[in-house]
């Protein structure tokens, strides 16, 4: 077997490979030899059956074998001893594409490798780390909502104003007919909640307890049921009571309805809560702060397949994202254009530099971190969740989805524990703007 280098030009690399036909036969010999104990064959007795019966009998179909095997123990071989590891797929292809039995197998193997990462020292690094202490107009801001959710009704005299919450029965048709999902009975509506079909609720103020309200709407030309978009309705509606809101007091009470001891149990959760908000959200920010400074600071060779990969994706997104519409990909091709090379060169820089410190590191993602990611993705899906998790056990590119984030930030935690980490407390405000700064940033590329 013989391996020859044909291309050598930056990460490009080209080889043609030979196997001899001495070799195949050697090979296909031995699979013989190895089989021959346990062949039957009428005339001969088990084991007994001549090598040339045999050659002629399965020499064929063991020669397609014994190429492929020649060959990817060639190629393995060849990345053992070289130590290159292919960006993607590796392109082979016969080279001699009239070969009949008996002549040598020439293939050409042609691949990008990845490049070689360099070194860096991540206590170098010097980035901020925002800090937010929850304070008191937060947590009362916090309370506030607290107490809207748990508003109760109280009944009241005269007519429904917005924020008033109506009971009623209603019946809806269209043209005539009644309609599957258009009658309810003793159904509490809250006028503004904007959670009937458009012009519902306003139609329903000025109304009494007892009142009965013809009330003509049409539906969306997009709603969901397809035989009801754009129809016009009618439903026969039946005010039974009209209540007005009662605020909930932020009190010991309040708190017990929310699971807390008391008032203060309440307000420790919510201090908790906003620091985990806080926390998460300074994260993001810090990531975000220390990936540009490695995109800054790293600096090696790009595969120019895996760039064009993907910029082809970045651009097919956004062409997506401007285009909602168009559901399939039947489209024409969408060319990247120069910003988006730029970001695919960022994300496939870093995306590199990101993967080879942690294989470095053996930095690996649990089987119980990718259960719980799964579980959490699973919540997505109310009632289909056993549905959702069989989907991804089954999907080796879904897997692939969830345990890229994973491991990735794994990765930066790593870098996080080794850098150079100052703590800079700020107010909830400034670190709004940090997350606004970042988000319109990402929003460019």
């Amino acid at each position: 077997m013989q391996v020859t280098e044909t291309v050598n030009e930056g990460l490009k690399r080209g080889y043609k490979i030979t196997v001899t036909a001495d070799e195949l036969d050697a090979k296909v010999n031995q699979k013989l030899a190895e089989a021959q104990p346990d062949v039957e064959m009428k005339g001969f007795r088990k084991g007994k059956v001549p090598m040339a019966l045999l050659k002629k009998q399965f020499g064929e179909r063991l020669l397609g074998e014994s190429m492929q095997e020649a060959v990817d123990g060639a190629m393995n071989q060849h990345f053992e001893e070289t130590g290159d590891r292919p960006a993607m797929q590796p392109d082979v292809k016969m080279a001699n594409e009239n070969w009949q039995k008996g002549d040598d197998v020439q293939v050409d193997l042609n691949y990008e490798k990845l490049p070689e990462i360099p070194d860096f020292d991540a206590s170098e690094i010097e980035i901020e780390k925002m800090v937010v202490t929850p304070d008191e107009e937060a947590v009362d801001e916090a309370l506030q909502s607290l107490a809207e959710n748990a508003k109760s009704y109280d009944a009241k005299d005269g007519a429904a104003e917005d924020g008033d919450q109506v009971v009623i029965d209603f019946t809806g048709s269209v043209d005539g007919e009644v309609f599957e999902g258009g009658t309810a009975e003793d159904y509490p509506l809250v006028l503004g909640s904007n959670s009937f079909i458009p012009g519902f609720e306003e139609q329903l103020k000025g109304a009494k307890a007892g009142d009965e309200i013809e009330v003509k709407v049409s539906f969306p030309e997009d709603y969901q049921a397809a035989h009801l978009a754009g129809k016009e309705a009618s439903f026969a509606t039946t005010v039974k009571e009209v209540k007005a809101p009662k605020q909930a007091e932020i009190d010991d009470d309040m708190a017990k309805n929310y699971g807390a001891e008391d008032l203060e149990g309440l307000k420790g959760q919510i201090r908790e809560r906003l620091s985990a908000e806080y926390g998460q959200a300074a994260r993001a920010v810090m990531k975000r702060r220390l990936l540009d400074i490695l995109d800054d600071k790293v600096s090696f060779d790009l595969p120019p397949s895996l760039v064009q990969a993907e910029a082809d994706q970045i651009a097919h997104q956004l062409w997506h994202e401007e285009n909602p519409d168009v559901q399939g990909h039947d489209h024409e091709k969408v060319e990247p254009t120069d910003e988006h090379m730029k970001l695919a060169e960022r994300r496939v820089r870093l995306g590199l530099l990101l993967a080879e410190l942690g294989r470095k590191n053996e930095i690996q993602v649990s089987d119980a971190e990718m259960t719980q990611a799964v579980m959490n993705q699973a919540r997505q899906y109310p009632g289909q969740e056993r549905q959702f998790f069989e989907f991804v056990q089954q999907n080796p590119q879904m897997r692939q989805q969830i345990q890229a984030p994973l491991f990735e930030d794994k990765v930066v935690d790593f870098i996080f524990d080794q850098a150079q980490v100052s703590e800079n407390f700020v107010t909830k405000d400034e670190l709004q703007k940090a997350v606004e700064a970042m988000e319109e940033e990402d929003a460019l590329e």
